[in-house]
Formats: C-alpha cells, structure tokens, sequence
C-alpha cells in the first residue's frame, strides 16, 4: 500500500468524522438554546412549588414549617418562611440568589420562623439588590428583628472578609393593607384579611392574618393561610385555578399533646382558650371542602397539616373527608411537590 494514499485516507476520514462532529455539535447547541428559550420565554408556565407542609411550631422529620414558592418565567416568589425554608429552597432546584420578593401571610412562627436564615444566607452571598417582605403589621419589625439577629455575625465577617454591605440597605419589611399589594410583569398578588385572628378592635389595631391571591397570565393560586371559614377567603379565590388550604383537626393535636405530655401541663384557661382557637380560627377538611366547592376552584391542595399522634400519618382521611363536599380534584401536599 502506498504510504501517502494511506495518510490522505485517514486525512479525509478524520476530516468527514470532524465534521459530523461539528454538525451534532452545532445541533446540540441550537437545540439547546431553544431549550432554554422556552423555559425563559414569557409564555412558559407558571409552577408552585410547596416547600413547606406541616403546621404548628412543632418540628417534623419529613414535613418543613409552611413556605411555598411560586416561579414565573423563571423567576421565585415565596410565600411564607417557615423553619427549614432555606434547605427546601436548595432541594428544589431554586436559585435563592434570585429570591427578590417574600410574602408573609401573618407573623406566626411556623409561617416565619424560617426568614432569619434565609436573609442571611442571601447576605453572605453578596446580595446587592433589595429583597422585600410583605406582610401585615409587624412585617417591618419583624425584619429589622432579623437584622438585629444577624447584626454581630455581620460585624465579625466584616473584619474577617470585607463584606462591608449594611443589612438594612438590602433587606425591607412592608407593611401592607388589604388590596394590590404587588405587581410586576410576572404577577399581581392581591391580599384580603382572613378570620385566623377574632381579636377585639384594639388589638386588630396591630395584628392581621392575610390570605393571598397570586395572578400570572397562566395560573391563579390563592393561599389561605391560617384562617377558620372565611368569605372574605372565599370571595379571593373565586374562579381561580388552585386553592391552598390550611386543614386539621384539632383531636389529633389533643392526642399528640396527651402523648408527649404537654397538654397535660396546661391549665383549664389554657386548655379552653387554646381548644376555641383551634375551632374558630382554623378549618376542618369538611369546612375546606364546602369553602373550596363555593369558591369554584379547580384543584384543592390541602396543606398545612396539623401534627397528630402518628409520625407517619398520611392524612388522606383528610381528602376524603374533604371529597364529601368538594367535587373537584383534591391533593394532600408533600413538601417539594410541583404543580
């Protein structure tokens, strides 16, 4: 064989195998860039995220306090912060960096216990720009509590490695009242007054449980919040596509309290006040049901599930309970479940 002949046959053939591998090349990245087109294009879905599921300030092994996430063309809004917000965050996929809006619906620790953490988690991460909380009044207290929390460890990263951004120039509480509270080209978030608290008028003066109403161009949630039967609530998700809806019942926390011995610590007045509360100012799957059939809602997500008894408790009783009076879909959320 003639040497030369064979050099120009392995010539040509690497040639031919370059360019193939130059055309999958070229269509890989084509492809790819319509790929990310789609998921960024203004048109993509709108996706909730549930973050956090479980009610009560008691801590589970498989259920984060109450937070959800709503993503709009790629970009997070999070609804209430409960504790283990920042890690359900990471677990799902989300970029917290890109966190610029939290909407707290009262000011409960299972619904913010988690804000802390994640304010500061952002800080250390060279945040810039403006993260801003909603929430009722108290929300800008409760910030400037959490910078005050994380004021000392600034200080000390300060000497130790620069970081020389005040925490109060990049983190803001807002207060707001019931209405349009926010609006950007993603979402409109509209907020009414919920029955979580039956206080007296002086102390409504200072303390409101919000229900949220969030609207993209593809998807409408609203979350309840903690809240007993409501019309306001109601008159919220009228029409809209998904409902998510705190639920319990208030002898499976008697039982856990009676196991682990706390209920037997309370006094009567402790015992009567804690029991009205419960009854007044929370919803059971049957109250959920009729609110969710009366509302016209297409999906029920029941969440915030009160702690009972049983660790691995399923609660698909409360669906079916639920199901009596609701004859659309209904879901007993997990934490990082998608819709």
């Amino acid at each position: 064989m003639n040497p030369l002949t064979h050099q120009n046959g392995i010539d040509h053939a690497n040639g031919e195998t370059m360019k193939i591998l130059k055309s999958i090349l070229f269509s890989a990245l084509v492809l790819g860039s319509l790929v990310c087109q789609a998921q960024s294009s203004p048109g993509s879905p709108s996706t909730l995220i549930m973050l956090g599921t479980g009610g009560g300030p008691l801590p589970r092994a498989h259920r984060a306090q109450t937070s959800h996430a709503f993503v709009v063309n790629g970009q997070p809004y999070l609804i209430d912060a409960g504790d283990g917000m920042t890690r359900r965050v990471a677990q799902a996929g989300l970029n917290f960096t890109k966190v610029n809006q939290i909407f707290i619906t009262h000011l409960h620790n299972d619904h913010m216990a988690g804000l802390a953490t994640f304010l500061d988690t952002s800080w250390q991460y060279s945040r810039r720009t403006a993260l801003n909380v909603y929430g009722p009044m108290g929300t800008e207290a409760t910030v400037k509590g959490a910078i005050q929390y994380m004021s000392i460890e600034a200080e000390i990263r300060g000497i130790s490695e620069g970081k020389n951004v005040p925490l109060a120039t990049v983190f803001k509480g807002n207060d707001v009242k019931e209405g349009v509270i926010f609006q950007d080209a993603n979402i409109k978030v509209t907020a009414t007054q919920n029955s979580h608290y039956q206080f007296s008028a002086e102390d409504a003066k200072r303390h409101q449980s919000f229900a949220y109403r969030f609207e993209s161009k593809d998807k409408c949630v609203v979350f309840t919040g903690d809240t007993g039967p409501s019309a306001n609530v109601e008159k919220l998700a009228k029409g809209c596509d998904i409902l998510v809806a705190e639920v319990g019942q208030v002898e499976d926390v008697i039982a856990l309290q009676e196991k682990n011995g706390t209920w037997q610590m309370k006094t009567q007045d402790e015992k009567t006040s804690w029991i009205k509360h419960m009854v007044e100012e929370h919803m059971t799957p049957k109250q959920v049901g009729e609110l969710a059939q009366r509302a016209g809602v297409k999906l029920l997500i029941l969440s915030h599930l009160l702690p009972s008894s049983d660790p691995n408790d399923t609660y698909e009783r409360f669906k079916v309970e639920a199901s009596k009076f609701y004859k659309g879909e209904v879901v007993v959320a997990k934490d990082l479940m998608k819709f």
